[in-house]
């Protein structure tokens, strides 16, 4: 049987792309191809989100399903060079994208084939629903491993959307890699297979109708109106990382005092001795 023709194609610089198939009917399959391991650069999260509005406003309303073309990985999380060199990367490229995402006018599904870390899981979550690959990758919050804050809604997404905030506990401090099965018992994916498995789910919970009213986007931003203020104020938030940290290093210089003083009390009364 000959490959089925894509929808459309995206090219991404400075390799790469997105491509969109119908494995199903009303069903699109966003493949994403950015090697090494599909980080979120700006150049990437524009492409992404194009992608979604193609299908948004040229295609009959059904069901978004994302997933990647490189086997080892979903998404890899941010390339820090890009995010970091540019204040207008949160506001005008991640958080844009996790928001079309959170609101989508259609169910969306992300088919985690590989490895997703740190934003590459985040970016997931975004989704309505989460399908894992039962034989591969591991699903992993490890910004404690390399030091660095979670922003709001980056933390905001999970305490919304998983089960048990134990299993947040777990992720964050402790940066468990969660294999496929142990994601399904905590409730962070929805189930386990691949694009087959997913059509599906899609049948049996007939999602290629659930957006034919028109409200559907609009009921996910009522849903999850803590992340999505999050993602709409990014000066707001960061105003409050900034605060909090200025507060922190007043704790930490009262703090030193009180110590310093305690060891000088000490050290007096063991002369006096």
């Amino acid at each position: 049987m000959s490959p089925i023709p894509p929808l459309f194609r995206l090219a991404l610089e400075p390799e790469g792309s997105i491509t969109c198939t119908q494995p199903s009917q009303r069903v699109y399959l966003l493949t994403f191809d950015s090697p090494p391991d599909n980080r979120l650069t700006p150049e990437f999260c524009a492409a992404f989100v194009l992608a979604l509005d193609i299908v948004d406003r040229r295609f009959e309303k059904g069901v978004i399903i994302t997933t990647s073309a490189i086997p080892k990985f979903y998404s890899n999380g941010l390339d820090f060079e890009s995010a970091f060199k540019s204040k207008s990367f949160f506001p005008e490229s991640l958080y844009p994208l996790w928001k079309r995402l959170l609101t989508y006018s259609m169910p969306t599904i992300a088919l985690i084939n590989g490895h997703a870390f740190a934003a590459g899981i985040m970016t997931a979550m975004m989704h309505d629903y989460r399908f894992m690959n039962p034989h591969r990758g591991f699903l992993c919050l490890n910004e404690l491993e390399f030091g660095a804050p979670l922003k709001a809604p980056m933390s905001s997404i999970f305490r919304q959307k998983l089960p048990n905030p134990n299993t947040y506990r777990t992720m964050v401090l402790e940066a468990k890699r969660f294999n496929a099965l142990e994601a399904l018992q905590e409730g962070i994916v929805d189930g386990l297979g691949m694009v087959p498995e997913i059509l599906k789910f899609v049948q049996e919970m007939g999602l290629v109708d659930k957006a034919k009213s028109g409200v559907y986007g609009q009921l996910k931003a009522e849903m999850w109106r803590e992340t999505v203020a999050y993602l709409d104020d990014y000066a707001g938030s960061e105003k409050l990382i900034e605060e909090r940290m200025r507060g922190e290093e007043r704790r930490q210089e009262r703090c030193e005092r009180r110590v310093a003083e305690w060891e000088k009390s000490k050290d007096q009364k063991g002369a006096k001795l």
